[in-house]
């Protein structure tokens, strides 16, 4: 029993909470504030493949469309890599913009987004990064996607309708829109 409110301990001091169930049966836990240990602040990002993992967990490929007046074809195709963690990371997420070299940081509510959606940047730099390092799971499958859009951007496919076309439809198909077989 100490070990499994060991654990118990450690999984409240998570970003989720404890289960309502879990809630039930370790009362003194879900009432006690468990803070999360700190992270050393001076710890610098040194393992690219500790972040390719991070990324299969807490990582999202994206691709936005937005209606606009100034193009022919009326939408502008703009492609986006995230990572979000809890308020408490701040430091690491900083740590994490320094070795990518670059992305932005945005506090929303109890979270902290990395966000990198210029072009240069996801050509030069995360591509690059994840052809070297890459992702496993699901979210690789992500990833090939979003990596054809960009292929198709650099090579400025998304300015005619045909191209334009193909990147809707892989955008349908990735991350929630995702069916298997």
């Amino acid at each position: 029993m100490e070990g499994l409110t060991k654990i118990v301990k450690i999984k409240a001091s998570l970003n989720l909470d404890l289960s309502p169930q879990l809630k039930e049966y370790f009362p003194e836990i879900a009432l006690a504030h468990i803070p999360r240990p700190p992270l050393d602040s001076n710890q610098k990002i040194s393992d690219p493949f500790w972040l390719a993992g991070f990324t299969s967990a807490e990582g999202c490929f994206f691709i936005n469309l937005h209606k606009v007046t100034d193009r022919k074809l009326n939408e502008r195709v703009k492609l986006g890599f995230k990572l979000i963690q809890h308020s408490s990371d701040e430091q690491l997420m900083k740590n994490l913009i320094e070795f990518l070299g670059c992305g932005n940081l945005f506090r929303k509510g109890d979270a902290f987004d990395l966000t990198i959606t210029k072009f240069s940047n996801i050509i030069d730099k995360v591509i690059p990064f994840f052809e070297k390092f890459p992702i496993q799971g699901v979210k690789f499958l992500d990833y090939i996607d979003w990596f054809k859009v960009a292929k198709l951007m650099e090579n400025k496919s998304h300015l005619i309708l045909e191209g334009l076309n193909i990147i809707r439809d892989i955008k349908i198909g990735m991350n929630k829109g995702r069916k298997f077989s």
